[in-house]
């Protein structure tokens, strides 16, 4: 079936391991785009903190699309919504207090991008998010925001071995009404219940009339399996984890030996 649309991961599947855009790449999104192929970037970022790689791969307009939040909001490029699935202020709240009663780094991200801690030590993870994200970063307790707040995704951040060792009560704690999902080794993330990428590709292929047959997706981690699934032809690169390789159709080569062009040439652009 002819490929209409490819998703992307971009930590370590669009970006290379110095988080840098390979000309390649470019060339391949371009060459995908001008055939009428949708380029969707699948992240867990908010929409400012992709912008600069939309505008540098030349995905522009109201009829490109991207999936924020690792699934929590489709949108197009310029911002309107198509689907969004957020937390209310009670979940908020939950997750804040067992962050503080588990002395873990924690913060939630906002729709509009901003991101928000309770903590008054800000763990270095968190401001690095902020930065990459280009995001505000603001410092207040629940009892500050109002009772409508309501949050994109809430993250448990820092180094591995302390969210390997609090990722099995994160899970036993809000896994039954969340979706929770180590996005990386240092983020282990809860979002609205039902929330993933590939869910995400559901509500925009219904919104496009485009059926998972003529999907194709390319990660490399744990988070990107959701991806994976919703698609026809899934792609890990030669980076990614063992279990995301082998929920994948095809493996390419690494981020930095231009795999992600390779699989967008040999499974989008073949004849």
């Amino acid at each position: 079936m002819p490929i209409q649309l490819i998703a992307l991961d971009i930590d370590d599947t669009l970006l290379t391991s110095q988080k840098q855009l390979l000309p390649t790449t470019i060339a391949a999104v371009q060459a995908a785009l001008a055939r009428g192929i949708k380029v969707v970037l699948c992240t867990g970022r908010p929409l400012a903190g992709v912008a600069h790689y939309l505008k540098a791969l030349g995905i522009s307009g109201p009829e490109q699309y991207v999936v924020t939040g690792n699934g929590a909001v489709s949108e197009t490029v310029t911002g309107t919504v198509v689907a969004k699935h957020l937390i209310d202020r009670a979940g908020y709240e939950a997750m804040t207090a067992y962050a503080i009663a588990h002395h873990l780094p924690f913060n939630v991200l906002d729709e509009a991008g901003v991101i928000y801690t309770a903590d008054h030590d800000v763990d270095a993870m968190i401001v690095v998010q902020a930065a990459e994200n280009f995001a505000g970063l603001k410092i207040r307790q629940p009892a500050e925001l109002p009772a409508d707040f309501a949050i994109v995704k809430g993250l448990f951040v820092g180094p591995e071995a302390l969210l390997d060792a609090a990722e099995a009560g994160v899970r036993a704690q809000f896994g039954q009404t969340h979706s929770v999902l180590r996005a990386g080794r240092n983020f282990l993330e809860v979002m609205h219940e039902g929330v993933t990428k590939g869910q995400a590709l559901r509500d925009l292929g219904a919104v496009l009339g485009i059926p998972a047959a003529n999907m194709m997706a390319v990660g490399d981690e744990g988070n990107d399996i959701a991806m994976f699934e919703a698609v026809g032809c899934a792609v890990a690169m030669g980076n990614g984890t063992e279990a995301a390789k082998a929920a994948a159709d095809f493996v390419t080569a690494t981020n930095d030996e231009d795999g992600l062009a390779l699989a967008i040439k040999r499974y989008a652009l073949q004849d």
